[in-house]
């Protein structure tokens, strides 16, 4: 009797050993994987969810230093803040635009739709790369969105895919050339398609019952008599997407109005002259911080949010911190009051200009604060651009220790992450 207890006692926890080594093999089948991933991966976010809503997770910037900065502005770009509708901005990293006068744009058709394209409906987590390669296609490109995610997400829970990393992938990894511009608007799109270039954009998305989250969308087409564009979509929309102009615009300011294009080389100069005085960097930038500053007091709730960190966002490629910093703490002021079913507590998931502008101000504990509870409200830490801001973030309150355990993170999430990798090589240290 003793004996064959012993050997139950050793025989069941083997069984039950034996069987998850088995389910976990079977599970990392990627036919497998494609199919239940995402459902084990739901089930987890849920109950996470349940437990700690993120909405409930409030950033609060430090009131001291707000106020310091509002001094700071005040005493050296009176009119940079606070804006007023009527008001000219001063300070020259969002002067007043006047764009250089030219010829009058030669008239488009009244409705367009681009043809031979790819579509592919999304596997687990993969929109970023499912787009791409659905943009791709339209060149004659060989490969899909396991190509593309490959090299832009090696870790399959990253929750997003940077649009710069796109971009690196078209110019590093194929023929072709990409370009990426904020500030767009509706007529420079259909002129886009119109010249047929279909056009990729990251826009905000509504989920029912999940909440706001950012989305990709190949735009392929218009029709000006029914105000919609027409789009290729990776979800559920599939490759014959209707969205009217108003609902489409509504969702593209949740991204600073982002676009990007793809085209062979030799239609280069095609694209600088669609875009105009965009091609230059910091006229866009300028453009797009103009663009936001004028929308603000227009709008209210949760457009207004996305109008000032919008600003935010174009005033830190101008490398305008200060100002980027104040637009961010107003943005962050205004997000307690928006409605808890649409409020985007996912927004620094696809955004790292807070980072930067609260950094390059020396308000680290404000980059603690927010990289903490971007983290937490998370269901998995995939967030390699949260670690990486945190862990510079101690390096400069003297925790160097803290510092590297966050850039192994990081490259831990996404393995190959070259900017964690520089930052622990200058400490000195191994991923």
């Amino acid at each position: 009797m003793l004996r064959n207890r012993r050997t139950t006692l050793v025989v069941v926890p083997l069984t039950i050993l034996s069987c998850v080594i088995l389910g976990a093999g079977i599970y990392n089948i990627p036919f497998v994987e494609e199919r239940i991933g995402w459902r084990i991966s739901e089930l987890h976010a849920n109950i996470k969810y349940a437990l700690s809503p993120p909405e409930e997770a409030i950033f609060t910037p430090n009131p001291t230093v707000v106020a310091m900065v509002q001094s700071t502005l005040d005493a050296y770009t009176p009119t940079a803040s606070p804006i007023t509708p009527s008001a000219t901005i001063e300070n020259p990293a969002t002067a007043t635009i006047t764009p250089t006068a030219t010829a009058s744009p030669t008239p488009i058709p009244e409705s367009v739709q681009l043809g031979g394209i790819t579509h592919d409906y999304q596997k687990y987590n993969n929109c970023g790369p499912t787009n791409l390669a659905m943009a791709l296609s339209y060149w004659g490109w060989d490969g899909d969105q396991h190509d593309t995610a490959a090299i832009l997400k090696p870790n399959k829970d990253d929750y997003n895919v940077m649009p710069s990393e796109m971009i690196a992938f078209v110019n590093e990894h194929t023929d072709l050339n990409a370009i990426i511009r904020v500030g767009g608007n509706l007529e420079l799109l259909k002129r886009f398609i119109a010249a047929r270039l279909p056009v990729l954009v990251e826009k905000g998305y509504d989920v029912p019952k999940k909440g706001w989250m950012g989305h990709y969308q190949l735009i392929t087409g218009y029709d000006d008599v029914k105000e919609q564009f027409r789009a290729y979509d990776s979800h559920e929309g599939g490759p014959n997407l209707r969205v009217t102009y108003e609902k489409f615009e509504l969702y593209w300011r949740h991204f600073n109005y982002i676009y990007m294009v793809i085209y062979p080389p030799e239609r280069e100069s095609e694209i600088f002259s669609i875009l105009g005085n965009h091609v230059d960097e910091t006229y866009n930038y300028q453009f797009a911080a103009q663009q936001a500053s004028n929308e603000i007091y227009s709008l209210s709730n949760r457009s207004q949010f996305f109008a000032w960190f919008n600003r935010g966002a174009s005033l830190v490629q101008l490398q305008d911190y200060a100002g980027a910093a104040a637009a961010y703490d107003t943005a962050f002021q205004i997000y307690p009051e928006i409605d808890p079913d649409i409020i985007p507590w996912r927004a620094m998931w696809y955004s790292t200009g807070t980072y930067w502008a609260y950094y390059y101000t020396g308000r680290y504990y404000d980059v603690l604060n927010l990289a903490n509870i971007t983290l937490n409200a998370a269901d998995k830490k995939i967030l390699e651009e949260s670690f990486y801001w945190r862990a510079l973030a101690k390096e400069a309150l003297g925790d160097i220790p803290g510092a590297i355990e966050d850039l192994r993170e990081a490259v831990s999430v996404h393995p190959g992450w070259e900017p964690a990798l520089y930052q622990l090589d200058r400490l000195g240290a191994v991923p």
